[in-house]
């Protein structure tokens, strides 16, 4: 109620009150005593000026701590905005600033600040776009904490630097854990006496404590051939800039011995638990020797990534893992109603003469056994019009619904020369049942199946059907191959090995050679590999489109507007590498399936996967290969020649 009123009612209710007394002591005097009637009034009348007087006393009291609260409120506002540690500025729709707290002053350290632009004061905020609220800036080296209200035109500033060098040191401080593998001891130690491999093995131990001595690495060997390797995140940083140069130095150091030693290194970061972290190490360790060895594979979280892999992937001397893995496909086949085989999307020649090889296996078992194939291509296509003249072997072959169909939960699905979910012919298999074998030779990439019963993954094979012809020799007297299916697994070996010019080992030649006493015709394969005129001339075309980059790189580039099939990227990639000073070959091209695909190959010196794995896809260190969705053919090559660049000091 204003003051006024107040006053006024309060008037009237003295007023009311005196007239009652009065009016009371009036008919006390007369019907009582007049002396008492004047005694009441006198007290009355002195009853009601104190009470008057009181009562001004009091309002004007009242008013008077009222206006001294009112500024003292407005005082203090004004010394918090002054003085508190957040920086405050008002602008107009100019963005020149109109006011600002002392604050402000302290920060960007200059007095007069009214009428400059606030993107010319603190540049940082010159790249806020759009409706941005809420950010942060470095400036002056300092961080601040950027509050924007745009309706009033306010921009709150506060400092979080000490917060952020917390948590930098936080996150710097974290745990990481390492296995570091050596490679090949095994082999190593069989070619040497005792005497010279424990003087190798001393020299290369020294290297690796000399390392980790050098950035601070708690080490500790727990076997002959295993060292767990402590340290923080910022001696992790170190590391990956450094890109693991320890797997440099132990591979020049053996690099003159028959067989090298090299290091493969299981990295395990980004968990907050040790128990997790020895996990991740495990597995990360697991898919570097998955991928050939030679090289550290680092998971922080869920993101994975791979230094080194400069090498081959040495050939195991030993048959005992091929034998163990046979007898365990077997019994995964007995136990199994129906066996569907599979390969990747647009199968060449391996994937299909791998199917047959792995089809043979279960027939042998005496289990009901397909492969899976929608359609053929023009790299299987002279080996699928084989399988339809054969007497038997075409009734195995189904469509992908068909093979829907026949799935319970006791089939097992047998995936051949992919390891990845997302490349196979018909993913919807995998989720139909949880018995899935994997058998390949690519170097394992970060996608992988989830949870196979069976993994036979061995990098150092040249073909998948190389691994196939070994399991075959261990699956007992039943087994029996035909010519053609002799046949079709050695053309696999052929196509992937470039006609033994490329990854072929011992190991190659001794399956090659089981094929050949089971029948394979050689003639027959050469058959089955010819390709046609337009083929040849279409593949010159793009080969007459190359460009070549440091005198060693060459990239052919297809039309835009026209589609090619992969055999016939591949092809002609496999022909650049045979040209005079060409060490690596890419050729990017649209498929029919509108994908771009880039064909990459290598003589060994050039790490094609590590680039490939860059734009989506894997291989080998010398073979390998990535399709782009929706992307230009032009694109492609703007971002194959920025991996190109990036990956420089993974080119030996």
């Amino acid at each position: 109620m204003p003051k006024f009123l107040a006053k006024r009612w309060y008037g009237i209710h003295l007023i009311l009150s005196l007239i009652l007394l009065i009016v009371t002591n009036v008919l006390l005097s007369i019907f009582v005593h007049w002396v008492i009637g004047i005694i009441g009034i006198l007290f009355i009348v002195g009853v009601a000026y104190l009470t008057v007087r009181n009562e001004q006393l009091y309002i004007e009291e009242l008013e008077t701590y009222i206006s001294t609260l009112s500024h003292r409120i407005k005082k203090s506002g004004e010394e918090v905005i002054n003085k508190m540690p957040i920086g405050i500025i008002l602008v107009n729709q100019e963005k020149t600033i109109e006011w600002h707290n002392p604050y402000i002053r302290e920060m960007v350290e200059k007095d007069n600040l009214i009428g400059e632009k606030i993107t010319g004061i603190i540049p940082p905020l010159s790249d806020v776009k759009g409706d941005v609220t809420k950010l942060e800036i470095s400036f002056r080296k300092r961080i601040y904490e950027v509050e924007i209200h745009p309706q009033e035109r306010l921009y709150f500033f506060k400092d979080i630097t000490v917060f952020k060098e917390l948590q930098t040191r936080y996150h710097e401080e974290k745990a990481v854990f390492a296995i570091i593998h050596l490679d090949n001891l095994e082999e190593v130690s069989q070619t040497m006496d005792e005497q010279t491999s424990s003087e190798l093995l001393t020299k290369i131990t020294g290297a690796i404590t000399k390392w980790a001595n050098r950035y601070g690495i708690y080490l500790r060997r727990y076997t002959s051939d295993k060292m767990l390797a402590v340290m923080d995140q910022a001696t992790l940083h170190q590391l990956e800039e450094s890109r693991f140069d320890i797997l440099d130095v132990v591979r020049e150091m053996t690099g003159q011995n028959k067989i090298p030693l090299t290091l493969s290194i299981g990295v395990g970061a980004g968990k907050d638990t040790l128990i997790e972290l020895g996990d991740i190490a495990q597995s990360s360790l697991d898919t570097a020797l998955g991928r050939g060895g030679d090289q550290a594979a680092v998971k922080n979280n869920d993101k994975i990534i791979f230094f080194g892999g400069k090498s081959n992937a040495v050939e195991k001397r030993t048959r005992v893992r091929a034998r163990v893995i046979s007898h365990a496909l077997r019994d995964l086949m007995l136990e199994s109603d129906h066996v569907l085989i599979m390969g990747h999307k647009i199968p060449d020649m391996d994937a299909i003469g791998a199917a047959i090889g792995v089809l043979k296996a279960a027939i042998a078992n005496e289990k009901e056994a397909y492969i899976v194939l929608d359609e053929s291509n023009p790299s299987i296509d002279r080996l699928m019009q084989g399988v339809h003249n054969h007497e038997t072997l075409g009734d195995y072959f189904v469509t992908s619904d068909h093979a829907i169909s026949l799935v319970t939960r006791k089939t097992l699905v047998i995936i051949v020369d992919t390891h990845r979910p997302s490349m196979v012919l018909e993913p919807r298999l995998l989720h139909s049942t949880n018995r899935v074998v994997v058998i390949d030779h690519h170097r394992r990439s970060e996608e992988f199946f989830a949870d196979p019963v069976l993994i036979y993954l061995e990098p150092y094979a040249s073909s998948t059907s190389e691994l196939v012809t070994e399991l075959l020799q261990y699956q007992g007297d039943k087994l029996s191959l035909d010519l053609f299916e002799a046949t079709a697994l050695l053309a696999g070996i052929v196509v992937d090995t470039k006609s033994f010019a490329f990854r072929t080992g011992a190991r190659t030649f001794e399956a090659a050679s089981f094929l050949r006493r089971m029948g394979a015709d050689t003639n027959l394969v050469q058959i089955l590999l010819k390709e046609d005129l337009t083929q040849y001339i279409r593949r010159s075309e793009i080969i007459h489109n190359t460009e070549v980059i440091n005198n060693v790189v060459a990239i052919a580039v297809g039309e835009e507007n026209e589609t090619y099939g992969q055999l016939l990227i591949a092809q002609a990639a496999d022909t650049l590498l045979t040209m005079a000073g060409i060490e690596a070959s890419f050729v990017v091209c649209r498929r029919p399936d509108h994908l771009v695909s880039i064909s990459a190959r290598s003589l060994g010196e050039f790490n094609v996967q590590v680039i490939m794995e860059m734009l989506g896809g894997g291989g080998h260190l010398n073979n390998a290969a990535a399709q782009l969705k929706d992307e230009t053919v032009a694109g492609a090559v703007t971002r194959l020649k920025e991996c190109l660049k990036t990956v420089k000091g993974e080119l030996k």
